[in-house]
């Protein structure tokens, strides 16, 4: 039986508060994952989103289709950039402490990625559009500590 999930990620500002959420279907069962971020990147939390679903999967080699409006994580995935990405040490390349994460749950299963439009009425990712906007403006926010670190670095002035 196929693990179907649905993802979404959200920032307000970018980078600014975020939160991504997740819906997993798996037969009769439902599982609804959300989490916000005090300063991130709609490409981190869009990103986050296909990571947390899948470490939720319990049993591995599953097979897992994964839904997502996002064209950076699907098409990084489905065109095989990510694997070239890899090659090269992520080099140049953004969110490379959530791509090595993604790596590591990546290879426990068989996972396929679909691209659905955003905002478009479809059911599931309109539920976690929501869960993800929700936590992006919740009062139970934690720090994103890579991305804040990044950020601080290359903010830094010589003097």
């Amino acid at each position: 039986m196929s693990i179907i999930i649905y993802t979404d990620g959200s920032a307000k500002g970018n980078p600014g508060r975020g939160g991504y959420g997740v819906v997993m279907l798996s037969g009769k069962h439902r599982k609804e994952i959300s989490e916000g971020f005090l300063l991130t990147t709609n490409n981190r939390m869009e990103l986050l989103a296909v990571i947390v679903g899948v470490e939720n999967v319990k049993k591995l080699n599953s097979d897992i289709v994964v839904y997502s409006d996002s064209k950076y994580v699907v098409n990084a995935v489905e065109k095989g950039w990510l694997f070239d990405w890899q090659k090269k040490n992520f080099k140049g390349k953004k969110n490379p402490d959530l791509w090595i994460r993604f790596l590591s749950v990546y290879k426990k299963h068989s996972i396929r990625f679909l691209w659905v439009k955003g905002h478009n009425n479809n059911i599931e990712n309109e539920r976690c559009d929501r869960l993800a906007v929700s936590a992006a403006e919740g009062t139970d926010l934690v720090s994103d500590v890579w991305y804040e670190n990044q950020s601080r670095n290359n903010n830094s002035t010589l003097f």
